[in-house]
């Protein structure tokens, strides 16, 4: 006896069809630097050993960049390799969205900085800052320029060197976080229904869990400050960990819901790769199993907005999500911010 075949899921876009369009993931791409950094050099920076950071964080080796490497250049070298694959020339590119928390600098924006170095003369270019939640708050600011038909071909980059705002003598913090970029290329595909939905959140009542105090116009870099340590990331551990996994786990129940999917449609979960223990806390509770969770948190650390960009890629690469295929992004950081996407593939 044969099974019947699964309903249809719901397009939560198809209402808007007739005055927009679909908006779809042409092409993927990543850079990381070369240098690897293991819990073993930890050892020796800091008060810690492989064994306390890997059963604590699942994380195993970050890569560091080196100190003439920039945002910039991580971004334009995932940009470039995501243009390759979606077969786009960079003076086909409309608009460039870089999402980072360690630009290049305060201003002009990183985004223009990506724009000179991969020559994509023709494109507007900002920068958005949502912390961890950044590539799924670009993915869904670009989709509005598609579907509005605004612009064709629309670059979404996350990026981030965090390597230089750690603070090396913080075991807390600094076993963490590794550098990186991954990049997307959004365009129409008439025979996709693309990015099918997404969930956007902030609470900015607990923005002191996690943040930067110096560096802004409340606390402009002095001597005292740099001495005070205010320009490196602070972290409140434990209640991160508490609101990550609660608004991750709402904000992807909810774009299922809006989809009519429940997780079993789903085949590939990519969460933000900042913890083994909120990864396995929010697939455990959206039932998914250890086959449907992406993981490469162990060889990356937490790269910040890169981190699902660059998980994403990988991905694709080694043949994880195919055409057609339904993935699940979700995302959580500083801001508090939180976000998820459902994509077909």
């Amino acid at each position: 006896m044969s099974l019947p075949a699964p309903a249809p899921f719901r397009n939560p876009r198809a209402e808007f069809n007739f005055i927009g369009r679909s908006c779809s993931i042409t092409g993927v791409g990543s850079a990381v630097p070369e240098r690897i950094m293991t819990n073993a050099e930890l050892e020796t920076l800091v008060d810690t050993t492989d064994e306390w950071i890997t059963t604590r964080t699942g994380i195993r080796s970050r890569r560091i960049a080196a100190p003439d490497v920039f945002t910039s250049d991580l971004a334009a070298l995932a940009a470039t390799r995501a243009l390759a694959k979606a077969g786009v020339s960079p003076e086909d590119v409309d608009l460039i969205i870089v999402a980072t928390i360690t630009p290049d600098m305060p201003f002009p924006a990183t985004a223009c900085i990506v724009q000179q170095k991969i020559g994509a003369w023709r494109a507007a270019a900002f920068d958005l800052e949502a912390a961890c939640s950044g590539f799924i708050f670009g993915l869904e600011i670009g989709q509005q320029f598609i579907m509005s038909r605004t612009y064709e071909t629309v670059l979404v980059i996350g990026a981030e060197k965090l390597s230089s705002i750690v603070n090396w003598q913080d075991r807390n913090t600094c076993v963490l976080f590794g550098d990186g970029a991954g990049a997307a290329v959004l365009q129409h595909r008439p025979d996709s229904h693309g990015l099918l939905t997404a969930c956007l959140g902030a609470d900015g009542r607990k923005a002191e869990l996690l943040s930067m105090p110096g560096g802004g116009s409340r606390c402009p870099a002095t001597t005292k400050s740099v001495a005070d340590g205010l320009h490196f990331l602070r972290m409140d551990g434990k209640e991160t960990f508490k609101n990550a996994v609660q608004a991750m786990h709402s904000a992807a129940k909810e774009a299922l819901r809006r989809c009519a999917l429940d997780i079993t449609r789903i085949k590939l979960v990519i969460p933000h790769q900042a913890n083994l223990r909120i990864i396995n806390a929010v697939g455990e509770r959206l039932g998914a199993t250890a086959e449907q969770v992406f993981i490469n948190l162990d060889r990356y650390g937490n790269t910040s907005a890169a981190s699902v960009a660059i998980a994403l890629d990988e991905a694709v690469e080694t043949g994880r999500v195919q055409k057609g295929d339904l993935v699940l992004l979700v995302v959580f950081g500083a801001g508090l911010t939180w976000g998820a996407a459902v994509i077909e593939w």
